[in-house]
């Protein structure tokens, strides 16, 4: 049991006990009330069968602090913990456990016998049915979901599976060599076949107790031999946005813009360098002790990072950004509450009117997502170039040519960077350019395509505002190697650009343009901006989500004065005021200038 002293920021203090695992929140069933702010859901309170207390944080938007330190989970908590959730202050007073009973690592582990007779099969814990699972309280079912670390329960199972998974992989490479298969010529059907058909083999020859599940257990070792491992269940749920391996064992998924650990891992490191390898061989890269990064992509698009040793010190990392199954439209954004029907109206406009964009966001911000949604925008006759380091973008346009760019091979030749694509696809007779990311030199060769004919090309760079994404490009100019005087590269860049998207990515997850911007011209030496559209922060909703509105800023375009002369039908009403009003702002600005 835990004794709890709360205190209040207005110094009201009240005294609880916990005896089982609850969530705590501002919501009226919590059984320690905690400010709106801390949201329903704030923190989880987990209780082991020894009697152990731990915290985890459920993704309060102000954080969890023990101690003075943000924590995602802590325990075991001690007497005298202090835990400060949106000012609110818990402080551990009391609490009563079982002595720990520690779990003894060294039996859960074996050394696979090179006999397959004698070998140890561990019994796995089957996981709960779904008459049990649906017996569970809904919150507690939700919460298992999302708990930052695996119960006692979890990890026995997980560890059985691993190590079971192990020696038949192990033995399954030992019988095709056996076998003489040559295993590198079959494509992947008749290989996910053979190695079906001997894994069944394989288990029967096995002692497997009871408890285990062995079609658990051969798809486990059969994703691991010939496909992703334990990631293909990743891959195949819709709910997870992003995969990020820190070893063979440490697995966090993203759902729904929060990151949590989750409850697979790989049996061995072996087993995800063999993962690793089937991510890069289709495409032609390679990843070693020489070239310990890599970028690469899965057969779905999905953008993969790999890091692996010396240079991650905890094992190989990888990092997958997966696409979505369905191609996003204008009208999900608007749905998902990432931009609103203004917003839409006045970016088709200008994609239809060819004006340069630039989508500027921190990493993760969903730009490339933006980039994707926008470039669908394009009418279908007319011919793109896309550019990318590693292929993302999905358009649906039959006059494509779609490039990539490569790194260099092992003795150092043969790469083909970014900005060669650029200047190479000036050649290719384009109408739009779309380049994936600027992030260098390729920015000039970028701002001069646009100024010489090929207008509504588009691209994404790094940048935390609009401003921000003026200097960050002044910044990519100068690494072209070019001498050119800060003067000359602003005017560039105030002719090419015209509007700028700024796409955010908020603490609670949530992603949304916060801003659309566009380029006036020069003044004195200085970009001058003037911002169209902005959403405005307004606090938070009950669930952590950040609240706030889609404002327009009343200002008109400058380049609607010159559309409307050529005749295009437009809506003055998104920018704040009615038809007849704007046509008198529109005039006063026409002759202001």
């Amino acid at each position: 049991m835990l004794t709890v002293e709360s205190k209040r920021h207005d110094g009201v203090a009240q005294e609880y006990r916990i005896e089982t695992a609850c969530i705590l929140g501002c919501d009226a069933a919590s059984l320690i009330p905690l400010p709106a702010s801390a949201g329903k859901r704030a923190l989880r309170v987990l209780t082991e069968s020894s009697g152990v207390f731990s915290i985890v944080d459920l993704g309060c938007p102000t954080g969890v602090f023990v101690n003075g330190e943000r924590i995602v989970r802590y325990g075991p908590l001690r007497v005298e913990d202090v835990i400060v959730v949106s000012g609110q202050t818990l402080r551990i007073k009391s609490l009563s456990a079982n002595k720990m009973q520690s779990i003894n690592a060294d039996t859960a582990f074996m050394n696979p016998s090179s006999d397959i007779a004698t070998a140890e099969v561990l019994p796995l814990k089957r996981p709960p049915t779904m008459a049990e699972s649906n017996a569970l309280p809904e919150s507690v079912a939700e919460e298992k979901k999302l708990t930052t670390q695996l119960s006692v329960e979890d990890r026995a199972h997980q560890l059985a599976l691993s190590t079971n998974a192990g020696i038949l992989h192990a033995e399954l490479i030992k019988t095709l060599d056996l076998r003489r298969q040559d295993v590198t010529r079959m494509g992947d059907v008749e290989l996910r076949a053979v190695a079906s058909k001997l894994i069944k083999e394989l288990i029967d020859k096995l002692p497997l107790p009871a408890q285990t599940d062995p079609h658990e257990l051969e798809k486990f070792v059969l994703d691991e031999a010939v496909g992703l491992g334990v990631l293909e269940s990743l891959l195949a749920d819709p709910s997870v946005t992003e995969i990020m391996v820190n070893g063979a064992e440490d697995i966090f998924v993203e759902r729904a813009g929060q990151s949590r650990r989750s409850d697979i891992a790989f049996s061995s490191e072996k087993a995800l360098m063999g993962v690793i390898e089937r991510i890069v061989s289709p495409i032609g890269r390679r990843v070693d002790e020489s070239t310990p990064l890599c970028d690469a992509r899965l057969k779905d698009g999905s953008r993969v990072n790999i890091v692996i040793r010396p240079i991650a010190l905890k094992g190989p990392s990888v990092s997958i950004r997966k696409f979505a199954q369905r191609r996003l439209q204008v009208d999900d954004l608007v749905k998902f509450g990432s931009v609103d029907e203004g917003m839409v109206r006045f970016l088709r406009i200008c994609v239809e009117q060819k004006k340069n964009i630039i989508i500027s966001g921190g990493t993760g911000s969903g730009k490339t997502t933006l980039l994707n949604v926008i470039s669908n925008l394009i009418p279908p006759f007319e011919r793109i170039v896309t550019i990318e380091d590693a292929a993302e973008l999905k358009l649906y346009h039959d006059n494509l040519v779609t490039l990539e760019a490569r790194p260099a091979n092992v003795e150092g030749r043969g790469q083909v960077s970014i900005r060669e694509l650029v200047k190479n696809s000036l050649r290719m007779r384009p109408d739009r350019i779309v380049v994936g990311e600027c992030r260098g030199g390729e920015a000039l060769d970028m701002l001069q395509a646009m100024n010489t004919g090929h207008d509504g090309s588009l691209t994404t760079a790094h940048a935390n505002s609009p401003r921000d994404m003026l200097s960050r490009l002044e910044v990519m100019v100068l690494m072209a190697g070019m001498d050119l005087p800060v003067t000359a590269i602003r005017e560039q860049i105030a002719s090419a650009v015209q509007i700028i998207v700024q796409q955010t990515r908020f603490a609670c997850g949530t992603r949304k343009v916060t801003s659309i911007t566009e380029i006036t011209g020069m003044e004195r030496g200085v970009i001058q901006m003037q911002e169209i559209f902005r959403f405005q922060r307004l606090g938070f909703f009950d669930d952590g989500k950040v609240r706030g509105q889609f404002m327009p800023c009343g200002y008109v375009p400058t380049f609607y004065e010159e559309l409307r002369e050529q005749g295009v039908d437009l809506d003055l009403s998104i920018f704040g005021a009615d038809n007849e009003e704007m046509n008198r702002h529109v005039s006063g600005q026409v002759g202001n200038a």
